[in-house]
C-alpha cells in the first residue's frame, strides 16, 4: 500500500476540514506529523507541516475533490476593497522567490515552498491570508 501526500497545511483545522471532507467522499486517507505540529508548532517548517495522505489507487478521486474544494474556499470569500468573490492564489514575484528556485535547484534533495499570496481578479487587491467575512463569522 502506497500513500502519498497530496496536501500539507500549517494547521490542524485545515487540516482535519480536508481530511473529513474527504473521508465522507468515501476515500480513505490520513493525517501525518499532525501530532508533532499542534504539540510544537515551531517544527511545522522543519518536518514540512502536517500531511494529507492517501492511498495511490485512491490519488486521483482525490486531488479532485480538492481542487473543487480549494475553489469552492476562494469564490466564497469576499474581497474588502470591491466586495466581488473572484480571488485566486498566486506565486507572488520577488527575490526570495527567485532565490527559493535557486536553491531548489541547487538542492533537488530539499525543497523550499516559496510564498504565495491571494489576489483579487476584480481590483487587484492582494493579501498573504485570504480576508474573513464579518457575515461568516455571525453563521
Amino acid at each position: 500500500m502506497d500513500l502519498i501526500v497530496i496536501k500539507t497545511f500549517d494547521n490542524y483545522f485545515l487540516a482535519n476540514i480536508s481530511l473529513t471532507k474527504l473521508q465522507d467522499a468515501g476515500i480513505e486517507c490520513y493525517l501525518k506529523d499532525e501530532h508533532t505540529v499542534t504539540i510544537d508548532p515551531l517544527l511545522t517548517n522543519a518536518i514540512g507541516g502536517i500531511k494529507l495522505v492517501v492511498k495511490s489507487d485512491n490519488i486521483e478521486a482525490a486531488m479532485k475533490l480538492m481542487q473543487q474544494f480549494d475553489k469552492e474556499y476562494l469564490e466564497s470569500v469576499q474581497c474588502p476593497k470591491c466586495k466581488a468573490t473572484n480571488f485566486i492564489q498566486i506565486t507572488k514575484p520577488g527575490v526570495g522567490n527567485y532565490l527559493t528556485a535557486i536553491l531548489t535547484w541547487l538542492f533537488a534533495s530539499y525543497s523550499i515552498a516559496p510564498q504565495k499570496i491571494y489576489q483579487c481578479q476584480s481590483c487587484g487587491y492582494e493579501s498573504e491570508t485570504l480576508p474573513v467575512n464579518h457575515e461568516q463569522e455571525i453563521n
